[in-house]
């Protein structure tokens, strides 16, 4: 497994978006799920026409809270998931995740759906379950999400070649578990 740190974390949730951004593209090439990162809302304030086919804007701003990093399908369910980085080593920071974001995991698992975290901590890759976060959210009064119990409810996502992080592989193992009817659990 590669070593990362050197990670400049002036961009920190780059180098994560990026080997997602690789591994969706991988999953729709072998049409095995369809994932897109969502882009950021954004109200254009001025735009300047530079040619015909040339448009630069040049003053913008976010029109409205964004809700999680990427959203699809796959097996048929809906799937949305945002991408966090942690440099602290002992600990996930919940303010990482903004309270807008919790009330939209709810709502999406209230649905039906699958809402979770990937989290690249500790030089690991984690699908942490919206479940999960909101139990802890709910039950403890910390600021921050302890770096054991992200080892204990987190799922380990393995990194590769083809696909990159291979999320898909844990998703199938935590969600979609057949049972002896045939049936998925969870």
């Amino acid at each position: 497994m590669p070593s990362y740190k050197n990670i400049n974390y002036k961009n920190r949730g780059m180098f994560l978006e990026h080997i997602i951004n690789d591994s969706n593209q991988f999953y729709l090439n072998v049409d095995k799920a369809v994932i897109y990162k969502k882009p950021t809302p954004i109200k254009v304030l001025n735009i300047s026409y530079r040619s015909k086919q040339t448009t630069l804007i040049d003053k913008a701003v976010f029109s409205e809270t964004s809700t999680l990093d990427y959203n699809g399908l796959y097996k048929g369910k809906y799937v949305e998931f945002d991408a966090k980085e942690c440099k602290n080593r002992t600990s996930f920071p919940l303010s990482n995740i903004k309270p807008h974001q919790l009330t939209h995991i709810k709502n999406i698992l209230n649905h039906g759906g699958i809402a979770f975290l990937i989290i690249f901590m500790n030089n690991k890759f984690y699908l942490f379950d919206g479940q999960d976060l909101l139990d802890f959210v709910n039950t403890n009064d910390r600021k921050s999400i302890p770096y054991e119990t992200i080892e204990k409810y987190g799922h380990i996502i393995k990194e590769g070649y083809m696909p990159r992080l291979d999320y898909i592989s844990v998703l199938d193992e935590v969600y979609f578990k057949e049972s002896i009817y045939g049936e998925y659990e969870k």
